[in-house]
């Protein structure tokens, strides 16, 4: 067995992805208000440009994963190359989008959106298909993988608070409605910050692991380079959903991303319509949650090394089910409960929420690569990038029909964005479809995750099997086929 990574090289691993989560955290969250709201262009517009980015940035992951598994190179390995020239093309697109010209015809900026967001999506893809890959290089042990993926969540959600700083610091305190050439001046500066941040932090990551990719080892030395096939790219795509354990952790982190989308997309309505809370409390009731789920990383380490990573996981899915139907009770009673209680039960609930999800953050992609590690023993090839590719796909795929089917449910309650109040039947329509998709979801994810049946017995004992002429047992090979 490999020698267990320094707290040190875990440490900047993770870290690494700071700068990325960020970036795209601030992206996500805010392009669709400044396309709209600060530039001009119609939602119409700015839904299709986003939409076909993020299509192409679906088909892209595997397609880059791909790349990256048949790439030799001596001095970065695999992976390292693609993510030290992707950082610098990624930090210009990303002030480019901000820095758009105000002044061009709409037609024009539609045209200037789409072109940077898939130029942007495309170079992404390029840093974090090979980032996520990497961890499974250079930690496929069990435990070890459990402890870098903590590193690695705790930093990306860092990541995810930080735009709601940053634009606390550097947004102008307007009205809303009034936006000025002030506003756009505040998301440059956000932009470049979230650069600099992302080359800063990047930097570090492959540097520190450097000396990892470059070693002569089983996870490198059987490279054989491969014609490139569409076609066989996407038959691999469907070879591994063939395989039991790979599509339990697709198929389950996806219909646990579902509920996500439930709970992070549609709880902003609920707590600005239903519980009528300012933006400071929505902020600090979010960070609650965020901050749930950095606390709870040394628990699920802990729990995933004593009683399996599917045992902890499934416990984790339903403590997140356990406070949202605390959280119903304080709905149905919301008329009859002051503001300020109401607030501090929010925040209690989210951090419990919070400390479920932690574990949503790091162990499915932990127990993927211990699929993907086992796969390589198996098979002496290592498909890791693809792989992350498979699965990145996969969870971008439900999130945008999970985005489809909520934007299609607002409009069945008749929801009105223009109406600082809601009718009493949009309230509890908007309670019913946070609640109830978040608990469906999560059942059907748990139902699905409990089919999962890689145990850390079957990881340490085919990792002891000598690299050089390693040869498996019809019992070690039936783990990967079941």
């Amino acid at each position: 067995m490999r020698k267990s990574l320094k707290f040190y090289n875990k440490f900047c691993y993770g870290i690494g992805g700071l700068g990325y989560s960020s970036m795209s955290q601030t992206l996500n969250n805010f392009i669709m208000f400044f396309a709209t709201a600060v530039m001009g262009i119609s939602g119409t517009l700015v839904g299709i440009a986003i939409a076909i980015s993020s299509l192409w940035d679906g088909v892209s992951d595997p397609l880059v994963g791909y790349l990256s598994d048949n790439t030799k190179n001596k001095f970065f390995g695999k992976r390292l190359g693609f993510m030290f020239f992707a950082i610098f093309i990624i930090a210009f697109l990303n002030i480019c989008i901000w820095s758009m010209p105000a002044t061009l015809p709409e037609g024009a900026k539609f045209v200037y959106l789409l072109v940077s967001m898939l130029a942007i999506e495309s170079a992404n893809t390029c840093f974090g298909t090979p980032f996520a890959a990497l961890a499974i290089d250079i930690a496929p042990e069990y435990n070890e993988q459990s402890k870098v993926q903590s590193f690695k969540t705790i930093f990306n959600i860092i990541g995810m608070i930080l735009p709601s700083i940053l634009m606390y610091f550097f947004m102008p305190s307007i009205s809303l409605g009034i936006q000025s050439s002030h506003t756009q001046q505040g998301y440059i500066k956000i932009a470049c910050i979230n650069s600099a941040l992302l080359i800063t932090f990047a930097l570090i990551a492959i540097f520190s692991t450097l000396k990892y990719v470059r070693k002569n080892n089983i996870y490198s030395q059987n490279l054989i380079k491969e014609k490139f096939s569409f076609a066989k790219l996407l038959n691999g795509y469907f070879s591994i959903l063939k395989k039991k354990n790979f599509r339990t952790v697709i198929l389950g982190y996806c219909f646990a991303t579902i509920a996500s989308a439930f709970l992070t997309s549609v709880g902003m309505h609920l707590f600005t319509y239903c519980y009528h809370f300012s933006s400071a409390q929505i902020s600090i009731v979010l960070i609650s949650l965020f901050g749930g789920a950095i606390a709870s990383q040394p628990l699920w380490v802990y729990l995933s090394n004593r009683i399996e990573k599917k045992r902890s996981l499934i416990i984790a899915l339903s403590i997140i089910i356990f406070g949202i139907f605390f959280t119903v009770i304080t709905f149905l009673f919301r008329e009859y409960i002051p503001n300020q209680i109401m607030f501090y039960i929010a925040i209690f609930c989210l951090i419990f929420c919070g400390v479920g999800a932690g574990a949503m953050y790091c162990l499915p992609f932990s127990m993927y690569a211990d699929c993907v590690t086992l796969d390589i023993y198996q098979t002496g090839q290592n498909n890791a990038g693809a792989y992350t590719g498979y699965f990145t796909f996969s969870y971008n795929l439900a999130n945008s029909i999970a985005l489809l089917i909520i934007g299609l449910l607002l409009d069945v309650i008749k929801f009105d964005s223009t109406m600082p109040i809601q009718a009493n039947s949009v309230q509890n329509g908007l309670g019913m479809i946070v609640f109830f998709g978040c608990t469906i979801f999560l059942s059907l994810a748990i139902m699905i995750f409990s089919k999962f049946n890689v145990k850390r017995s079957d990881v340490l004992k085919i990792q002891m099997v000598n690299p050089k002429d390693k040869k498996l047992n019809a019992s070690d090979k039936i783990i990967l086929s079941e």
